[in-house]
């Protein structure tokens, strides 16, 4: 872990990438660049055929330079410090202060890098590496930059100690939306070490966890009940929330389908049939002589009810 200080002195976990690490990110991308250069290099020489010997050299220094110095500063500049071999090998450039670097960061870098790398062929950066107590190079000194390891080992996370059985299901009404994250985060750091602490210390930090939890949820504190145990139960009841919110059942989603069909009404009763030659109106043959009689009125038949439903929650077809 390095011993790196911002400005507003934090301690930064960073893990500085050493010699093994490095060097196979940097044959990864030397063996990217100078293939690119070697192809770019033969276009170029039959590009340049009719050109004299002044020419030529010319254009490959320039090549030389933009495809071995010019490129790689670029990819370090745009990446933010990561170019293909250190993001394979899970490895970030970095300030000194743990900040992002720049294209003067990038520019020294390369530049340097033509004389430890090219050069020398890497004896001087792994010499300047196996020496500096950071794993740094000559670059990385006059650059002001560090080399970290981006993929590091998952610690294991310790489990939350269970709260004593008398406090179970105590505290299932008690508001938690008010308690930040930063609190939550703190008891649950206190729990999981609260063996490793000094009894004194550690009584202190619970009760003073205990009065801003107390403080946030509006409860007043529990009489009786030690403020280790306190947080023990208010986290256990925290997690029984979560877990039963995360399991429970999704509700049924809506039926796309056609809705329900109209209410059937009363079923029509059909009239009288006319008899051909009465007057409109009549049921029945007219007298001889005589206006036939407006026919009675004839009463709807009566809707038989609707059947309740019967036994087992089925309904008759209606």
């Amino acid at each position: 872990m390095s011993d790196l200080v911002t400005g507003d002195a934090v301690v930064l976990g960073l893990r500085p990438a050493r010699l093994p690490s490095r060097a196979l990110a940097i044959v990864l991308d030397l063996a990217v660049y100078v293939t690119g250069y070697v192809l770019v290099s033969i276009g170029l020489t039959v590009a340049t055929a009719s050109l004299d010997d002044a020419a030529q050299a010319a254009v490959a220094v320039a090549s030389f330079l933009l495809l071995l110095v010019g490129v790689p500063i670029a990819v370090e500049t745009l990446s933010h410090g990561r170019s293909l071999g250190k993001l394979a090998c899970g490895l970030r450039v970095v300030r000194d202060d743990g900040g992002p670097i720049r294209f003067r960061h990038a520019l020294v870098r390369g530049a340097m890098g033509v004389v430890e790398l090219l050069m020398t062929f890497g004896s001087v950066a792994c010499i300047a590496s196996l020496v500096s107590a950071r794993g740094r190079r000559l670059g990385d000194v006059f650059a002001g930059t560090l080399v970290v390891r981006e993929r590091v080992p998952g610690a294991r996370v310790m489990p939350v100690p269970p709260p004593p059985p008398w406090l179970a299901g105590r505290f299932t009404g008690l508001d938690l939306s008010a308690v930040p994250d930063g609190l939550w985060l703190a008891i649950r750091q206190y729990l999981t070490r609260m063996n490793q602490l000094d009894p004194q210390v550690g009584a202190a930090m619970a009760a003073r966890l205990a009065d801003d939890l107390v403080l946030r949820t509006g409860a007043p504190p529990p009489v009786g009940v030690p403020a280790a145990a306190f947080l023990m139960a208010v986290v256990h009841e925290r997690q029984s929330r979560d877990a039963a919110r995360a399991f429970r059942p999704a509700a049924p989603a809506p039926s796309t389908g056609p809705g329900p069909g109209p209410v059937p009404g009363p079923v029509p009763v059909p009239g009288p049939v006319p008899v051909p030659g009465a007057m409109p109106g009549a049921g029945q043959a007219p007298v001889p002589g005589a206006y036939a009689a407006p026919p009675a009125p004839v009463a709807p038949a009566p809707v038989p009810p609707a059947e309740a439903p019967r036994a087992g929650g089925f309904a008759p077809p209606a």
